[in-house]
């Protein structure tokens, strides 16, 4: 008797399963048969009215006296000539690219940066005059020193650049 028990249960849990399937699928084709789908009716398609474009009195973008104006106008707000009669400085003979950034130095509550060129060491300040480009220092901080340039552009304007000259760490290693 005992043996049989735990099969007999299993067909009794097994027949009572397969009553709660048929009795969902029963009420799913209930529910099927009543529903009716409500689909909302397309907008109607907006009836297109073709456009003629008239250019009228409009400039054209492609004519030549107007590019020459937006290229005056360009050259106007260009940077301005430097002053080609200002005595130089020593330190415009030498190109930016031969002068490195070694240190900066308070004097007077002023920032002064060092710079070396080949063995020797120079002191600048901000508005003094450096490079080959009619460079102005425009600032002195403790890792840079910004330099805007004065040069000229392949149409032979003068155009501003600006140009850092920023701090070089020691290569000297400690013995």
């Amino acid at each position: 008797m005992k043996k049989l028990t735990p099969l007999a249960l299993a067909l009794l849990l097994t027949a009572c399963g397969e009553s709660d399937v048929q009795q969902v699928r029963t009420w799913m084709k209930e529910v099927e048969s009543q529903t009716q789908p409500t689909v909302k009716p397309l907008a109607e398609p907006k009836t297109f009215f073709p456009f003629a474009y008239v250019a009228g009195d409009a400039l054209d973008p492609f004519n030549a006296s107007k590019l020459l104006t937006e290229l005056a106008k360009s050259r106007a707000g260009g940077a301005q000539a430097p002053d080609q009669n200002r005595r130089k400085e020593f330190l415009e003979s030498f190109p930016l690219d031969a002068m490195k950034m070694v240190g900066t130095m308070e004097k007077n509550n002023l920032v002064n940066g060092l710079l070396q060129i080949d063995r020797t060491v120079y002191q600048v300040k901000k508005g003094q005059y450096v490079g080959q480009n009619y460079g102005l220092i425009t600032a002195v901080t403790d890792d840079a020193i910004t330099v805007r340039e004065i040069v000229q552009d392949a149409a032979g304007d003068w155009v501003e650049r600006m140009s850092k000259l920023e701090l070089q760490e020691s290569k000297e290693s400690s013995k």
